[in-house]
């Protein structure tokens, strides 16, 4: 039988695609309820009224979908509160139209290239964290343009970066090169190495900058919302 523990579970793979964040960590789950019979009702909200509807009907459908997909659930119900286009957020998910024909007549294309821009910006922020972390242990920053992702320590932080380049069909096994393009796959030369990982230094700042700052709109807006690390 289908209970809360499970969905929860795969509500926590859902992530906001700009803070490459669990929504469950971020405190975007506001409810999430299971009947009996394995109908699940879940209850989504943000940090503002006027957050992108881009990256609002991203989490929603991502929500729908890894709820659904849990064994044993039957109805399933996503719905966004509080939020301008809650409504055609919430039909369109429910519907399974897509982003295009749900903002018929406002939106030209459908997710997919700016789920992959989120997830290339992902790479680059996990890229800085995995070297920062290696070279705080000694490496030298001239050592890892021959290193490969299998050199570096185990543990969260590089699973972490092989799952997003994963999702991006880049090369992801432990013969990778360690630092590579999020574009191409291929692997960054030492001559383009000091230059590439400043750049992805100022994409990790700028996302946890702005997880930050999300997360305390959140709780202003939101006075019962708890976050992850936060006594309930």
């Amino acid at each position: 039988m289908t209970d809360q523990a499970q969905v929860l579970g795969a509500l926590s793979a859902v992530r906001d695609p700009e803070l490459d964040e669990p929504i469950t960590a971020l405190g975007f789950v506001s409810s999430c309820t299971v009947s009996d019979a394995g109908d699940v009702a879940v209850r989504l909200r943000l940090p503002t009224y006027f957050c992108a509807p881009n990256f609002a009907f991203l989490m929603v459908a991502d929500a729908y979908d890894a709820v659904a997909a849990v064994p044993g659930v039957g109805k399933t119900e996503v719905r966004l509160d509080d939020h301008f286009a809650s409504d055609v957020i919430n039909n369109g998910v429910a519907a399974r139209s897509g982003f295009v024909a749900s903002f018929d007549g406002e939106a030209v294309d459908e997710l997919d290239s700016l789920r992959r821009d989120f997830l290339r910006k992902a790479l680059l922020a996990g890229t800085d964290r995995l070297c920062r972390l290696m070279m705080a242990a000694g490496t030298d920053l001239a050592e890892l343009a021959e290193l490969t992702l299998g050199d570096a320590p185990d543990g969260p932080v590089k699973e972490r970066l092989r799952s997003r380049r994963r999702e991006l069909d880049l090369p992801y096994d432990d013969a990778a090169a360690l630092v590579l393009d999020p574009v191409t796959g291929s692997a960054i030369v030492a001559a383009e190495l000091r230059r590439h990982l400043g750049r992805a230094r100022i994409t990790r700042v700028g996302q946890e900058a702005n997880s930050g700052v999300c997360r305390g709109m959140l709780r202003a807006r939101y006075q019962d919302a708890v976050q992850e690390g936060e006594a309930s």
